[in-house]
């Protein structure tokens, strides 16, 4: 569970943003959008190799 202490004085504004922030770390969200449609081992596969394909060709470009 996360936890946000809210110090007294402190805006709602930012502490909302502070959760938002911590939430977007833990990968909760991308987990339950992954979890919502069933996709085959094959596909989540296919998908990881395509990413690192990408991801090796942007590298390249840098170097």
């Amino acid at each position: 569970m996360i936890v946000i202490p809210v110090k007294e004085g402190e805006n709602v504004e930012r502490a909302l943003k502070r959760f938002k922030r911590k939430v977007e770390k833990t990968g909760v969200i991308k987990e339950l959008r992954g979890r919502q449609a069933f996709s085959k081992p094959s596909v989540i596969r296919r998908t990881e190799i395509k990413k690192a394909i990408y991801i090796q060709g942007l590298q390249r470009q840098e170097d």
